[in-house]
């Protein structure tokens, strides 16, 4: 367990999945470089992660994944020619990628679950605490949640999950949490986790969704953990291990999220994030607000 006051400074984000749902946009585009509205959703997930202070991202890949790697690499030609035009709003929009973060990568090889996708990032972060972001998760920056988490993290050490409330009809799709109340009332005690439970046996409606903050004692863990649900290296069996011996690596605190969340992994739901965020753009909200009105009008 390390101390509580260690800083945390690395993000940790599994991009190896090979993107089914979205077959066949993802026959050869990697699922994370769909775009929401102009950009790629792993972009939005990269700059959640900057603006928390962590400024050290490795991504966890798999084959066909090279568009990843290229999207926040220096394109000069691209640049060249968008400054010969004199196009400097565009160039801006190019060159913001490159700088957000310093970006490694690792292979995960073998499609062996989430578990075993953190597991693979263990050389790089070594014996520090560090956060993961799953890509299908976009957080609004306006609602910042991983902040917020790693200020728990500072305050309690040990590891911390991201929580929402879910009609109790849905927590089977989840990793489910019990939970124990804390003097802050966005901030619970996790006592024990079932991965997506039936509903009549969940513990709660509190449901894991994307983001983690964890001790690095999850890594002796999950070198441990047995295969389980859907014959993968489930990451919530090792933390349901770390909430039921504090001694392991600290306790697990859940921040309870109440914000704005958009699910990129679901087709429909994609579908709505492009569409609330684009009625949010300055550049693009009041023309296509008014296009929409008319045709929901029309269609109904």
């Amino acid at each position: 367990m390390t101390d509580a006051h260690t800083r945390i400074t690395k993000a940790v984000i599994p991009a190896a999945g090979l993107g089914t749902r979205f077959l066949p946009a993802t026959k050869a585009t990697p699922k994370e470089m769909l775009p929401v509205v102009d950009k790629p959703a792993i972009q939005y997930v990269v700059e959640e992660a900057a603006s928390a202070g962590l400024g050290d991202v490795l991504m966890i890949t798999g084959r066909n994944k090279r568009p990843l790697e290229d999207h926040f690499d220096r394109n000069h030609e691209l640049e060249a020619a968008l400054q010969k035009k004199g196009d400097a709003d565009r160039l801006a929009k190019v060159q913001e990628s490159n700088d957000l973060a310093t970006i490694h990568y690792v292979r995960q090889g073998d499609p062996r679950g989430l578990g075993h996708a953190v597991l693979c990032a263990a050389p790089h972060v070594g014996d520090e605490p560090f956060a993961v972001l799953l890509g299908d998760d976009l957080i609004d920056p306006r609602d910042p949640l991983l902040q917020k988490m790693v200020e728990v993290r500072e305050e309690h050490g040990g590891s911390v999950i991201a929580l929402m409330e879910v009609e109790p009809s849905q927590i089977h799709l989840y990793g489910c949490a019990a939970v124990q109340a804390t003097e802050d009332g966005a901030v619970v005690q996790v006592t024990d986790l079932v991965e997506k439970p039936d509903p009549a046996d969940a513990p709660s409606n509190y449901a894991i969704i994307g983001r983690y903050v964890l001790d690095p004692a999850v890594f002796d863990i999950l070198r441990k953990t047995e295969p389980g649900r859907g014959g993968e290296i489930q990451l919530t069996d090792a933390l349901q291990q770390l909430a039921a011996d504090e001694k392991i690596g600290g306790p697990v605190h859940g921040v309870v999220f109440k914000g704005r969340r958009y699910d990129t992994g679901d087709r429909g739901d994609y579908l709505k994030a492009i569409v609330r965020l684009a009625c949010e753009r300055e550049d693009l909200g009041p023309e296509f607000r008014t296009w929409l009105r008319g045709y929901v009008t029309e269609e109904i």
